[in-house]
């Protein structure tokens, strides 16, 4: 019979290796008795810190500018245009003769009342020389009482005449005078609307030309009533301040998007709201030495409404939204746990939102790592102004930008709504 002992040996081997390999295998993957698996590592988040700041609140409305001053000349009397004496688009002073009509008529008319007044002069003189003498004569009975009467009547009517006759006079002079237009005010002259030789009439509805005044000039701008009701609120409360004062600083913005370099006030609040737009008409004052804003230019005014002295302004990439609106961010609490934060937010201040309520200076805001981590995760924190963070695995991760931080204390933001 064959020896059949090497084939059974090897079996031996091979079967004790394979036991000695299933050995290892489970020396490695099982833990000593009664010890507990290694926890999981904390995941790391990015966050930032919230800090008051200071905000200078505006609101940017539109408007048209409009001169202060208008006077649109007219004739007062009726003639032929004599002479323009004016240079249009000339600044003209006030009392400056404009415009001169043919003064002929006017002339005549006023040299006979000047010769009505002398009239009445000599035909008084007449009647109180005859009335002083009838009263030394009625004193030793040499006339009637009758002819004194008539004669004191006589005086009277005379210097009611020569009254008369002086207001005519006065009057001839006014409309002569009518003949020399001139400007009632300072101010740049429009365009001529009538040329020599044109016949005006008195008080035409058609106006000669017009005089404005162009330095300082108005902005029209209007506000819902709704925006000046929350002013008027955030200011009594003392949530704002005024920026300068009792009256607010404006600043505008030109047609081409450049900044005007001189800034104005705000001097009139309208107290009627417009039923059909429900907004009031608010007027700034702008000085105007360049003659840059010219009457009827439409203008963007950004109205300094105050300062908060303590405002919060959380990243807008930090907070979401809900289908029905309200808004939520992720912070970090005392725990370092994540936590899911109701807030309301106002207005946008650059990439920011302003917190109205639900956060407070020193809250730690999640900027980074939001999709790896879920609410209740203890997790590392990483101030994103810090140093980058190097992950083990990952390898070294850049340090993200400055526009996730928050602006310093020390700056003022500027907000447009």
């Amino acid at each position: 019979m064959p020896d059949h002992t090497p084939s059974r040996f090897a079996l031996l081997v091979t079967a004790l290796a394979i036991a000695a390999l299933a050995g290892c295998s489970r020396t490695s993957v099982e833990t000593p008795t009664g010890a507990k698996a290694a926890a999981a590592p904390e995941k790391e988040v990015g966050v930032v810190t919230l800090k008051h700041e200071t905000l200078a609140l505006s609101t940017e409305l539109p408007g048209r500018t409009a001169a202060p001053v208008i006077a649109e000349i007219r004739p007062q009397v009726g003639g032929i245009l004599k002479e323009r004496l004016f240079t249009e688009g000339s600044q003209v002073k006030a009392g400056q003769v404009l415009y001169q009509l043919d003064p002929a008529s006017l002339q005549a008319a006023h040299a006979s009342a000047q010769a009505s007044a002398r009239k009445a002069e000599s035909a008084l003189a007449t009647a109180r020389t005859v009335a002083r003498r009838n009263a030394e004569l009625v004193k030793i009975d040499a006339i009637s009482r009758q002819v004194f009467d008539e004669s004191q009547a006589a005086e009277q009517q005379a210097e009611a005449d020569l009254g008369v006759a002086r207001a005519a006079e006065q009057t001839a002079r006014i409309q002569l005078g009518y003949t020399r237009i001139t400007s009632p005010i300072t101010g740049w002259a429009e365009l001529s609307t009538v040329t020599p030789g044109a016949l005006v009439t008195a008080n035409q509805t058609a106006a000669m030309t017009t005089v404005q005044q162009l330095d300082p000039m108005h902005v029209h701008v209007t506000q819902s009533s709704s925006e000046l009701l929350r002013l008027k609120r955030e200011l009594a409360s003392g949530r704002l301040q005024r920026a300068n004062g009792a009256e607010a600083s404006i600043q505008l913005l030109l047609e081409d998007g450049s900044k005007y370099p001189h800034a104005g006030r705000l001097t009139f609040s309208g107290v009627t709201v417009d039923a059909g737009t429900g907004s009031v008409t608010l007027r700034a004052v702008v000085p105007n030495p360049d003659r840059m804003l010219m009457p009827g230019m439409y203008v963007r005014a950004v109205l300094q409404e105050g300062v908060n002295q303590a405002a919060l302004l959380v990243p807008q990439q930090a907070v979401t939204r809900a289908p029905d609106g309200s808004a939520s961010t992720l912070v970090i609490d005392t725990e370092s746990k994540v936590a899911r934060r109701p807030i309301s937010v106002g207005r946008a201040v650059g990439t920011h939102w302003q917190v109205i309520d639900g956060l407070a200076a020193g809250d730690r805001v999640m900027m980074e790592g939001s999709q790896r981590v879920k609410v209740g995760d203890r997790v590392r924190v990483v101030d994103l102004g810090a140093k980058p963070a190097t992950s083990p695995a990952a390898g070294a991760r850049p340090a993200p930008g400055p526009v996730a931080a928050v602006a310093p204390d020390a700056a003022s933001a500027t907000v447009a709504r």
